[in-house]
């Protein structure tokens, strides 16, 4: 990847959402910080939806990405159809010392992502969180890359606070996602454009109707 670019609205080939989603407290929140900050800051839980953006090159494409955070929402039930819409990547992000983390991703949102994801091609990746705290591991390794299998995901494990393998995280899932040619369209920002433009052309010169 390249460095971040600080660019205008429009000066970018494609635009990305990506989701983060898990249970409370796996440290979902404090990836997206590590991702799209040069240090690691400890975060108290928030409530209500937030998202964050990343500008950056890749392969020559300047993307934008758009990563949203659940922000506590999830621990009253309340994340809607809406928080998945039109998502191109999904991260679910368990806890490898608390194992309750791990199957809720089985039972509840895995689940929750085959049922609202509008996308049938959004890449997916587990993440394992929290390895520096190695100690007191209570999933292995070897079971979250089985259950990834299960449910055809990327799979990494990492730590939001030593950093590691965290911007993999997110390479191996724009990577995908450059991948995939229907994600590519309904996230390319110049048929966005090029379609505005053509209909406030049409409008101006034909009136409002002709391209209804």
């Amino acid at each position: 990847m390249g460095s971040s670019l600080k660019v205008g609205n429009n000066s970018y080939d494609y635009s990305f959402k990506i989701l983060l989603i898990g249970d409370s407290g796996v440290g979902k929140s404090s990836i997206l910080l590590s991702f799209i900050s040069n240090s690691f800051y400890h975060l108290n839980p928030t409530i209500g939806v937030d998202f964050k953006i990343k500008l950056l090159t890749v392969n020559g494409k300047r993307l934008k990405l758009t990563i949203w955070d659940t922000a506590g929402q999830e621990r009253f039930g309340m994340l809607t159809s809406s928080y998945y819409r039109g998502a191109h990547g999904i991260i679910l992000v368990y806890d490898v010392t608390r194992r309750e983390t791990f199957a809720n991703l089985s039972d509840t949102w895995a689940k929750e992502v085959e049922l609202y994801s509008t996308n049938p091609e959004c890449i997916k990746i587990l993440v394992g969180n929290k390895v520096d705290r190695e100690s007191e591991r209570a999933v292995t390794r070897e079971e979250g890359m089985a259950l990834a299998q299960e449910h055809k995901f990327l799979f990494l494990e990492c730590s939001a606070r030593t950093r590691e393998t965290v911007r993999q995280c997110f390479r191996d899932l724009i990577y995908k996602i450059l991948e995939v040619p229907s994600l590519l369209e309904k996230g390319s920002a110049v048929v966005k454009s090029q379609i505005l433009n053509q209909q406030k052309v049409c409008q101006a010169t034909h009136g409002s109707g002709c391209c209804s």
